[in-house]
């Protein structure tokens, strides 16, 4: 595979499967490696330096005004440029400040309670859900569990928790590296369905207070001065109600399988859970829940030896960083035992993921839950994955329980 067949592996919407052989012809050509469209960068270090560096700046709306004029048109797109992962400082560090403080360690810590007894829920919805004993974990654990953690952290009601995959399934299509046009439309009509439905949400916090990111978003738009536009507070509560779960599912669902592959792990998991911490460290690496980000150069310098000119996109491939030879021994295979093991899958910098401790924190719950319930879980049947590059994941995972409690 060249350059040119690789990057349309990674450039066409729509496309799924395994993106890892386009990456490996990349990074044969080097860690940073100019394409069609944009330059691709495969290297761990590579990524990792470009993520730091405060003068690569984030997709912004001054860089989309210079490549595609009409994309305010596109509400989805607008939602997410008006939210923090699409800003640069210093509006970025606005915003951000903000939002952490309510993904604070303590506060997350606080939910591990909350999130032991979401998972005891999920697991008898999973039993109670099986028929001849086969069940689909994607739509019974991996989406209702992290959707019922991070809308209790926003403060959204429990009965309005159902409507939340639907919506973000098709919004979270604008955050592909490239998507097409019948994607788009459904990402606008979800993007003003979520925006009423936050609307709602927002009167009824600011008549009755929550300790919850939605009430301390609105009272930090309410009080006026320059600390959160209308546009920013939408934009910012739509960001953090997909991003909170949507990496969240595909980090559940890629362990379950990676799990039932490779069941010397699943009897050392289920016979040591301390062990969770290392294991959903090297599944977010060996199958990042998030392939790829991107980011622009906005003068002429020369990266990784490479003269790269101003207003150049550079696609940042994580799922290619996490497998770099140059950084792990033996790049392709789970070894949850691996030293040093510090995937990229959550970004680096000044964007690193602010609910990336909340992710971890749900999967080393719930993954030695489901096993020590279910030890003789199996793959039922041909899993489908997500219609995604970016965003990998399985949108269904059949499996059988076989109990034996």
């Amino acid at each position: 595979m060249d350059v040119a067949a690789a990057a349309g592996t990674l450039l066409s919407p729509g496309t799924n499967k395994d993106p890892y052989a386009a990456y490996a012809a990349l990074r044969a050509q080097g860690p940073l490696v100019p394409g069609p469209g944009a330059c691709f960068v495969t290297g761990y270090a590579a990524v990792d330096r470009i993520l730091r560096d405060p003068e690569i700046l984030a997709y912004d709306a001054a860089m989309l005004d210079t490549q595609w004029p009409d994309w305010r048109r596109s509400r989805a797109l607008t939602l997410f440029v008006d939210s923090m992962l699409k800003q640069n400082p210093p509006n970025h560090t606005r915003m951000r400040r903000l939002a952490a403080g309510v993904f604070t360690a303590r506060r997350v810590n606080a939910l591990r309670e909350v999130i032991v007894a979401q998972v005891d829920e999920a697991l008898d919805a999973l039993a109670a859900n099986a028929v001849d004993g086969e069940v689909d974990v994607m739509t019974h654990l991996a989406y209702p569990l992290p959707i019922g953690v991070i809308t209790a952290l926003l403060g959204v009601p429990a009965a309005d928790r159902g409507m939340f995959r639907r919506l973000a399934e098709a919004l979270t299509a604008v955050l592909e590296v490239r998507f097409s046009r019948e994607q788009g439309r459904a990402a606008n009509a979800a993007a003003y369905e979520l925006e009423a439905y936050f609307e709602d949400l927002l009167a009824l916090r600011r008549r009755e207070p929550g300790d919850d990111l939605v009430t301390v978003l609105a009272a930090a738009h309410d009080s006026g001065g320059d600390r959160l536009t209308g546009a920013e507070l939408m934009g910012n509560l739509a960001l953090l109600l997909v991003a909170g779960f949507e990496t969240t599912t595909n980090l559940l669902g890629n362990g379950v399988m990676l799990l039932l592959e490779h069941p010397e792990h699943t009897r050392r998991l289920i016979a040591d859970p301390e062990l969770a911490p290392a294991y959903v460290e090297e599944i977010l690496r060996i199958d990042s829940p998030v392939q790829a980000t991107n980011r622009f150069v906005a003068e002429d310098r020369e990266i990784e030896g490479v003269a790269v000119p101003g207003g150049t996109e550079l696609v940042l491939l994580l799922g290619a960083a996490n497998r770099d030879p140059e950084r792990f021994t033996d790049p392709d295979r789970f070894d949850p035992d691996r030293p040093g093991n510090a995937p990229l899958s959550f970004g680096a910098g000044a964007h690193y993921c602010l609910g990336a401790p909340l992710a971890r924190l749900e999967a080393q719950v719930a993954l030695p839950a489901l096993l020590r319930r279910f030890p003789r879980l199996a793959v039922a049947g041909q899993p489908e994955r997500r219609d995604r590059t970016n965003l990998r994941g399985w949108a269904t995972l059949p499996v059988r329980l076989d109990s034996v409690d």
